[in-house]
């Protein structure tokens, strides 16, 4: 989570840095299982085809491709349940996925002007990558760095994972073979840092695009309302 205190996109005051500190997780590793985001990054364009999509995150997909809900724009399904991220183009193609971290507790809500409080008033519960459709903004943080902004009211933002504390051991969770202990941040989408620059970078990072966040509460046909 990027904290919110009277704060700009261009990151303008110190709780905003210390929130995003805190919920910046450490580089990937690779694993057999589940490979890390520099070797998705070094392989994703040389596959012709995107990896087998989990159902719910595939119909999803045919949703936004077939109404068109995207809007023309590039756009990014977060698979909560899975701890990944695909992206896509803005006619629907697949770019490349990759393996994120995510918030602690799951849910898909946030909790009502929770980006607006300290990162120590927020408790372990409250820690949720919210679901929905969101339109990002390229932002960055206090020390210049590019983040992309998925839910500017929420404080929840995208960007490339950092070594933080070594106890939390995030570097291990994001390369696991399991999806289970991905969930780790304050509710920042957490790119591994290689995947960001060669795929995020160049297009959520340079203009707005669309972040779908799938639930993890119900069906994402319900909670997007398709059939």
């Amino acid at each position: 989570m990027a904290q919110r205190s009277r704060r700009t996109r261009s990151g303008q005051s110190a709780a905003l840095l210390a929130a995003l500190l805190a919920c910046l997780p450490a580089m990937a590793m690779a694993t057999q299982a589940r490979p890390s985001a520099a070797q998705t990054a070094d392989t994703a364009q040389r596959q012709p085809q995107p990896p087998r999509l989990p159902r719910e995150v595939q119909a999803t997909l045919d949703w936004v491709r077939a109404s068109g809900n995207n809007a023309g724009l590039p756009f990014a399904l977060i698979d909560k349940r899975g701890a990944a991220v695909h992206l896509f183009d803005a006619e629907g193609s697949w770019q490349a996925s990759s393996p994120v971290l995510l918030g602690l507790a799951k849910g898909d809500h946030s909790v009502p002007g929770i980006g607006e409080r300290p990162i120590a008033q927020i408790a372990p519960h409250e820690r949720t990558t919210p679901a929905g459709r969101f339109v990002t903004e390229p932002g960055e943080n206090l020390q210049g760095t590019d983040i992309v902004w998925v839910s500017y009211d929420d404080a929840i933002s995208m960007h490339r994972v950092r070594p933080t504390n070594p106890a939390e051991r995030r570097l291990q969770r994001l390369a696991s073979a399991t999806a289970k202990d991905n969930r780790i941040s304050y509710g920042c989408i957490n790119v591994p840092a290689r995947f960001y620059d060669r795929f995020i970078a160049p297009t959520l990072g340079r203009a707005p695009g669309v972040v779908y966040v799938l639930p993890e509460t119900q069906s994402a046909a319900a909670f997007f309302g398709f059939d």
